[in-house]
């Protein structure tokens, strides 16, 4: 369990989806301090209007520079890093500057952490940077690397580092419901392949995932909840039953579905229940360390497609509908960072 009480939290991106409703979620958790740390004056603007807890500070800067991010993390004990350049489309047509965010910015926020004596960095991934075919994909997975080995960086130091890997959010912007619903007023909807599946997770589920993976790291893991997948047809029916659907074709860098763990990160993942963990391979990683865990089975593989779990039509339009609503009642739309 972890215990929040006099701590000083800092998350980058945090004007983003996941940053807002993370500060949300930790203000009821009797911190001492959040630090709001992102690039846009007007998001942080327009955030501090939804949010008066004294507690809560606001901090520009960017994650590609070193000494802004030293100058943050002054006091701070756990780090929660959500900044990225995440859009498939944007990355692929500025390529460098996906790699200055995404992997310089890693590599920033691991050497900060480490000068300044921040206890906990816990790095936000997704299922796109598992065999990725895309530059955002493939900068996820080296910033996951980066993130991984840095524990053995620290040296005598007390900073640990691990990372949370999840798929799709429902709703989140640039996704493709608010998309969907956008569009259905034209009565077709543009669907790249009837066969396309992904994993799905509500914000709330991923910013509880995160507090929870705070308090079991040891440093080094990478946390992977259980979660269902969805096909993008069913969603399609569950946003615009009305609507007619129009193949497109796959775009460039995407996917028919996205996997969370290949084949030869099982050898060395566990099960743990409602989540699973790829272990690092360190040398002073134990067994206590992940004390309970079950190995998989031989090629076993947690790929979308051939999940266990389903979300169906009418479920699909429950989580569109409720994360509608809460919108509505009273929190601003978060806005990507």
């Amino acid at each position: 369990m972890l215990d929040l009480k006099g701590k000083t939290i800092l998350v980058t991106g945090g004007t983003g989806s996941f940053g807002q409703k993370f500060v949300r979620k930790v203000l009821t958790m009797d911190v001492k301090k959040v630090i709001v740390f992102s690039r846009d004056e007007l998001k942080q603007y327009e955030m501090a209007q939804d949010f008066s807890d004294p507690r809560i500070r606001f901090f520009i800067g960017d994650v590609r520079d070193k000494e802004r991010l030293i100058r943050a993390f002054d006091g701070v004990d756990i780090v929660v890093h959500a900044a990225a350049l995440k859009h498939v489309g944007v990355c692929e047509y500025n390529p460098f500057e996906a790699i200055k965010t995404n992997i310089h910015g890693a590599q920033n926020i691991i050497e900060a952490a480490i000068d300044k004596g921040v206890a906990k960095v816990i790095a936000l991934s997704t299922d796109k940077a598992v065999s990725p075919v895309n530059l955002y994909g493939a900068t996820k997975l080296a910033s996951d690397k980066l993130f991984v080995a840095a524990n053995s960086y620290v040296g005598m130091n007390k900073t640990r580092f691990a990372v949370v890997r999840y798929g799709n959010v429902v709703g989140s912007r640039g996704s493709v419901v608010p998309f969907f619903k956008k569009v259905k007023a034209t009565g077709t909807l543009p669907i790249t392949d009837e066969r396309m599946t992904r994993f799905w997770i509500t914000l709330d589920q991923g910013v509880q995932f995160v507090i929870d993976n705070l308090g079991r790291m040891k440093g080094g893991e990478i946390f992977i909840p259980k979660i269902p997948s969805m096909k993008v047809t069913d969603l399609a029916s569950a946003i615009a039953p009305e609507c007619k659907v129009e193949v497109i074709g796959i775009r460039p860098g995407e996917k028919l579905h996205e996997a969370m763990i290949t084949e030869d990160d099982a050898r060395r993942t566990l099960d743990l229940g409602t989540y699973y963990v790829i272990q690092p391979e360190f040398p002073w990683w134990t067994e206590e360390a992940a004390k309970g865990g079950k190995p998989l089975p031989e090629g076993f593989s947690y790929v979308s497609n051939t999940n266990v779990q389903w979300l169906s039509i009418d479920e699909l339009r429950q989580l569109v509908n409720e994360d509608q609503t809460i919108r509505k009642e009273g929190e601003r739309e978060p806005k990507a960072n």
